[in-house]
C-alpha cells in the first residue's frame, strides 16, 4: 500500500496484508499485562459476562493487526509513522481460534509537508468475512524529492 512515494499512491487502492491466527494462551497473556478485566482472562468469568466465552481484548486486537502490517510490507514502505487513528471500531469480539485476516483501503491523501504527505486508510480485520475491527489510520507517506515531482 506505501511501497511508493506518496505521488504514486492511489485513491481507492487495496492491500490485502496477510492474516494472524490467536489463540487463548496469547489472550490471557495480553490482558494479564494490558486489559486485566475477567472476560479477557477467565474463561470461567467469561461464561458469565455478554460474551459468553473468553475474548481477547481490542487492544490486542489492534496490536496483532499492526503486526500483521509491519511485517507484510510496512517495513518495505515509504511510511514514516502515523499521527492518529479515526474510527476505531470493534464491532464482532475476537475469540480463541479465530484467524484474523487484515487488508487496507486508500481512502483520501493530501499533501502534509514538502517532505511528507497524510494518507487516509480504512484498515478492516475480518474473520469469516465478519469484520471485527475497522480503523482509518493517518499515514504519513515519504514524498517524491521535490526536484522530481
Amino acid at each position: 500500500m506505501y511501497t511508493g512515494y506518496f505521488e504514486e499512491i492511489e485513491i481507492g487502492t487495496t492491500t490485502e496484508f496477510g492474516t494472524r491466527t490467536v489463540d487463548r494462551a496469547e489472550i490471557i497473556e495480553f490482558a494479564e499485562q494490558f486489559d486485566p478485566q475477567p472476560f479477557h482472562l477467565d474463561p470461567s468469568a467469561a461464561e458469565d459476562s455478554v460474551f459468553g466465552e473468553l475474548v481477547a481484548s481490542g487492544w490486542h486486537t489492534a496490536s496483532l493487526t499492526m503486526r500483521v502490517m509491519v511485517e507484510n510490507g510496512m517495513n518495505d514502505s515509504r511510511a514514516m509513522g502515523a499521527v492518529g487513528v479515526d474510527e476505531l471500531r470493534w464491532p464482532e469480539p475476537v475469540r480463541p481460534g479465530d484467524t484474523l485476516t487484515v487488508t487496507g483501503t486508500v481512502e483520501d491523501k493530501q499533501p502534509w509537508s514538502d517532505k511528507l504527505g497524510l494518507v487516509l486508510a480504512r484498515t478492516t480485520v475480518t474473520v469469516d468475512e465478519r469484520t471485527v475491527m475497522s480503523m482509518v489510520g493517518r499515514v504519513l507517506v515519504e514524498r517524491r524529492p521535490a526536484e522530481t515531482r
